[in-house]
């Protein structure tokens, strides 16, 4: 926990906002048009971009800009809170492209978009 804690914390961050002034911790507030600011920071160094959130990842996700989608399956049912990709107007099938067991009992499994 604490190496994943200390690697979030040095990362460069972004936050997509319409409302906010200002951010902090390492962060880049982006602005105006999403798909040409995220095809932008998409051609920068580097090992990619990753998106958290549900309302972010739903517009990538219309727009096409999504390469790959990790998902991790914590062993824990909730049965509250949003829901990913709720109101995506069309489907994307994935490929499976690996698939990584915890000792915790989470799986996280990485998928390309079939295109």
């Amino acid at each position: 926990m604490e190496e994943f804690a200390n690697t979030i914390d040095a990362a460069k961050k972004y936050v997509v906002s319409s409302t906010l002034e200002h951010v902090d911790w390492n962060t880049e507030l982006v602005r105006g048009d999403l798909g040409e600011a995220v095809q932008k920071l998409k051609q920068e160094p580097g090992k990619g971009l990753y998106v958290g959130g549900v309302k972010l990842p739903l517009a990538l996700a219309e727009l096409g800009l999504i390469d790959e989608y990790e998902f991790i399956v914590h062993p824990r049912i909730a049965g509250h809170g949003p829901t990913l990709f709720a109101g995506l107007s069309h489907y994307v099938d994935l490929k499976l492209v690996s698939r990584l067991e915890f000792g915790s009992g989470a799986v996280a499994m990485r998928y390309e978009p079939r295109r």
